[in-house]
């Protein structure tokens, strides 16, 4: 298996067990104490997979998400021992693709890390390529293909197209793709993305029904 596991958790007693659990099922996990250690070992570290706990000291788990959504679609489970609602809402709109309450299933927590690291990878052909379903793109040239005939798709369409592919299966909001295909913190309307959305899905033409919108959350591909 050897994927790679950031978990940073403050509890150290819980991050140790969490680190035996993982070794023991072949991944390599890596510890972080607290959200600023996080984040520097993930400037230096590419992880397949990223297990946060929310109330860390210093930086919480909800600005380390934010911060490695500006640059990274990796899998994101928070540990947390909150069950509120609102705040389950606000880590998924941060790029959360998970959430466990403590106390918590090692088993079904890997099950669930290792699931969302296969289903972020699940869209890959060769090293050049993605496909879903009958969309395929060659993204050394950003070429896109629906069965097989190349559509012209925009630099934006083209982006949120790839996000969506890289995240097959996964709601995306629409704060979340501004994030990730507009490279920044964008503070304008949130709604633009609907506009490229329908765009997008006019030149996939029979495909568009590979984008799901998901009322009161986002888009996701789905085949």
């Amino acid at each position: 298996m050897n994927h790679t596991i950031l978990i940073a958790e403050d509890e150290a007693r819980l991050r140790e067990i969490l680190c035996d659990f993982f070794l023991s099922k072949g991944d390599h996990p890596v510890p972080a104490a607290n959200g600023l250690q996080a984040l520097e070992l993930a400037e230096t570290i590419e992880f397949d997979g990223v297990l946060l706990d929310i109330m860390m000291p210093g930086l919480n788990g909800l600005s380390v998400c934010r911060a490695l959504r500006r640059h990274s679609d990796v899998p994101i489970i928070f540990l947390t021992a909150l069950s509120d609602e609102e705040d389950k809402l606000l880590g998924y709109e941060l790029g959360a693709d998970d959430y466990v309450t403590k106390p918590f299933s090692m088993a079904v927590l890997h099950a669930k890390i290792t699931a969302l690291i296969h289903r972020s990878r699940g869209t890959i052909l060769t090293g050049d390529q993605l496909a879903a379903g009958r969309i395929r793109i060659v993204c050394s040239s950003q070429k896109v293909y629906v069965d097989d005939q190349e559509i012209t798709l925009t630099p934006k369409e083209y982006s949120l197209l790839l996000c969506l592919m890289r995240n097959r299966g996964t709601v995306l909001s629409r704060e979340q793709l501004l994030v990730k295909c507009w490279g920044y913190d964008y503070e304008g309307e949130s709604r633009a993305v609907d506009t490229h959305i329908r765009r997008l899905r006019d030149k996939l033409g029979t495909a568009a029904d590979h984008i799901k919108t998901v009322i009161k959350a986002g888009y996701k591909l789905e085949v």
